[in-house]
């Protein structure tokens, strides 16, 4: 790595930390890089790490995967791993790009570029470049324009990377507007980084991103989807989601944030709902159990977007959301369908924000046990979400109110845990099964059936369990109100 002339000045110290973290992560993987470097320079051709490896690196963050550059061909970079690596993949060959597996690493190879692009569709026409420089220049960021060298680990910057990393902001190698032209997920790659990396945009990628926020049009909804997740994913998905919205990028793929910041909620606590989203989605962050949970956080951003449609004022002058949470949860499915979201995971977001409400009044002294068995098999396997979810929406600048609801919520979970002692709450299910309730009523598996086990379970759910021959008796009322014969009363 390259000695900085100057150690006096503040950047320069900046950028002397970021090289010394850099060198105690690669020499972490040189042993597999040099090797690999040495078997590209046999064959004579180079091979520079690159890209996010060489950032990653500099940031003290290089993990397990590493991209490489070459000026070797795709297939001349096969016959140069062969024997070497432990697994070969060549899903990317046609752009490029060979994939291996060597010592616990994963690597991918790909053959210095110069696409073009036809400004259409992102789809670049591929076209193989013949030096490291040109290569860098077409990378989206100049913090992602570096390059070492193996095995001789010569560092390679020629778009201030480095001072940008130090800086911790995000550059394009040339002018944004000529970038974002040729691929406008760079756009939403760059409200990534914020998130991701707690870097701010340039004056001048702002406002490249502000005039051509349109062109994410061009952009597939799978493409757009994956770049969002890891924005919500990331460390401070806050301040990417503010970036989203003040560009005008989120209008192209998600225009109920941006629609939130027209309504005040209904207590006058916050500026607006868009604002107290913000503070629900960080709330959010801080119940996480284990690492970042897309489900939740998306959960914690969609759960008021049913508000707009359902304001309504008063008389007094007073503004209510009445079933916000279900009319929320009908767009939070039509917006997660438009982006190719799986059905699973459509569901479980839509699920906790239809709940959401539910747990205000527990304070009040409404909740029968009937109405805590009811809350935990409704919530189902998202309960420890719809918790973290719910806590998570008080925002309230009142200590007094924000503590009294804190305190009605651990009653309710200490009140869910003694119930769910007794009864196995989880495993919630009627006193009679399928079978049962055939023998009992002398009928075929059929609709009949079901309806009588979906009775015995709501009548379970709003008295606890039966003994045996009193649901019995229960089921042969119901039948007897039904019109079913059974073969006691032929």
């Amino acid at each position: 790595m390259p000695e900085l002339k100057s150690q006096t000045n503040p950047t320069a110290r900046a950028l002397t930390e970021a090289q010394r973290r850099a060198v105690h992560e690669l020499l972490r993987v040189s042993p597999v890089a040099d090797d690999l470097g040495r078997r590209f320079a046999k064959a004579g051709k180079e091979l520079h790490l690159v890209g996010g490896s060489v950032r990653d690196a500099l940031l003290g963050r290089l993990g397990d995967d590493l991209d490489f550059t070459t000026d070797a061909r795709p297939e001349e970079t096969l016959r140069i791993i062969e024997g070497w690596a432990e697994a070969v993949w060549t899903t990317g060959q046609e752009f490029g790009t060979i994939g291996l597996a060597r010592r616990g690493l994963r690597i991918e190879v790909t053959t210095f570029r110069a696409d073009a692009y036809d400004r259409v569709s992102r789809n670049p026409i591929v076209r193989y470049g013949d030096n490291l420089i040109d290569d860098l220049r077409r990378r989206d960021f100049a913090v992602n324009a570096m390059a070492v060298s193996v095995p001789g680990h010569e560092f390679t910057d020629p778009y201030g990377g480095l001072a940008d990393l130090a800086e911790r902001v995000l550059r394009t190698p040339g002018a944004p507007e000529e970038s974002f032209a040729d691929d406008p997920l760079r756009m939403l790659r760059a409200a990534r980084f914020v998130s991701q990396l707690g870097f701010e945009v340039a004056p001048e990628v702002r406002a490249a991103m502000v005039a051509m926020a349109g062109d994410l049009s061009r952009i597939t909804a799978e493409r757009i989807r994956d770049e969002f997740v890891k924005l919500m994913c990331g460390a401070d998905p806050v301040a990417g989601l503010r970036l989203l919205v003040d560009t005008g990028l989120g209008d192209q793929f998600l225009p109920e944030l941006t629609g939130l910041k027209l309504e005040i909620d209904e207590h006058a606590q916050h500026k607006d709902v868009y604002e107290h989203t913000l503070i629900v989605v960080r709330n959010a962050i801080g119940h996480e159990r284990e690492g970042a949970d897309f489900t939740l956080r998306m959960a914690a951003l969609m759960h008021d977007v049913g508000k707009p449609a359902t304001k309504a004022v008063g008389p007094d002058g007073g503004v209510s959301f009445h079933h916000h949470e279900i009319v929320g949860a009908r767009l939070t499915k039509q917006r997660m369908r438009a982006l190719k979201f799986p059905k699973d995971v459509i569901s479980d977001v839509a699920e906790l924000v239809a709940l959401h409400l539910r747990f205000y009044g527990y304070g009040r002294g409404e909740w029968t046990d009937s109405a805590v068995r009811r809350y935990v098999t409704d919530a189902g396997p998202l309960l420890s979400r719809l918790h973290s979810l719910t806590r998570s929406d008080v925002t309230t600048r009142n200590r007094r109110k924000a503590a009294q609801l804190a305190a009605d919520y651990d009653a309710l979970e200490e009140r869910i845990a003694r119930i769910a002692a007794e009864e196995d709450l989880a495993r919630v299910r009627p006193d009679l099964d399928g079978n049962a309730i055939m023998e009992l009523l002398g009928v075929p598996p059929g609709p009949i059936v079901g309806r009588a086990w979906r009775y015995l379970k709501d009548l379970r759910l709003e008295r606890g369990p039966l003994e045996h021959d009193e649901a019995i008796a229960e089921l042969q009322k119901w039948a007897q109100a039904e019109g079913i014969t059974t073969p006691g009363s032929r």
